[in-house]
């Protein structure tokens, strides 16, 4: 589950984004006002966004952005002045005074890249079957013995077509097949 923390050094300011961002639809799991409360409710979850002040009482933001576990971004909403500072990390950053839409849409744009590389890391591709491995193998053989190709060119060949049709590789393999043989 994606979840938002916010946290800000007064918990006045907290409850305020909390109530903001819940309002805007997002599913807002606590207010914080310390690093360590922030890393303590993130050690809870698996993933989300910390939506956080500049400075706590305990730490800096850059101290709290690496106790995070694993799975969590931050959005450093901070002053101008002090967002200069803050390029170059890898961390999103908001200038104050906030806009409510400028944090929806930052919000809305942390949540979409999140999601999408979870997505590409969730996506890996299942082995082939030896049935599988076989027809390429065969579809290889026909190209280079008719096509005087390396297997390496007639590899390459295979993929760029299966990429350029929109199929996957075994079935380019096996169209190559019925058209050759």
């Amino acid at each position: 589950m994606f979840s938002i923390i916010v946290g800000f050094p007064r918990i006045e300011d907290a409850i305020c984004i909390k109530g903001l961002l819940t309002r805007g639809g997002y599913n807002v799991v606590g207010a914080c006002s310390s690093g360590a409360q922030i890393i303590s409710l993130a050690n809870e979850l698996d993933s989300g966004i910390v939506v956080c002040g500049y400075r706590f009482s305990d730490m800096h933001y850059s101290e709290l952005n690496n106790f995070l576990p694993k799975g969590f971004e931050m959005l450093l909403v901070a002053s101008p002045e002090k967002l200069v500072y803050c390029r170059d990390n890898g961390i999103v950053c908001l200038p104050m005074p906030i806009k409510a839409m400028d944090l929806y849409n930052t919000l809305q744009m942390m949540t979409y890249q999140y999601r999408r590389r979870r997505k590409s890391e969730d996506a890996k591709p299942r082995p082939r079957s030896p049935e599988e491995k076989a027809v390429i193998d065969k579809a290889k053989v026909v190209l280079m013995e008719r096509n005087n190709m390396t297997e390496e060119e007639a590899h390459r060949y295979l993929q760029k077509a299966s990429m350029d049709s929109g199929t996957n590789m075994v079935e380019m393999a096996e169209i190559v097949l019925r058209l050759m043989y």
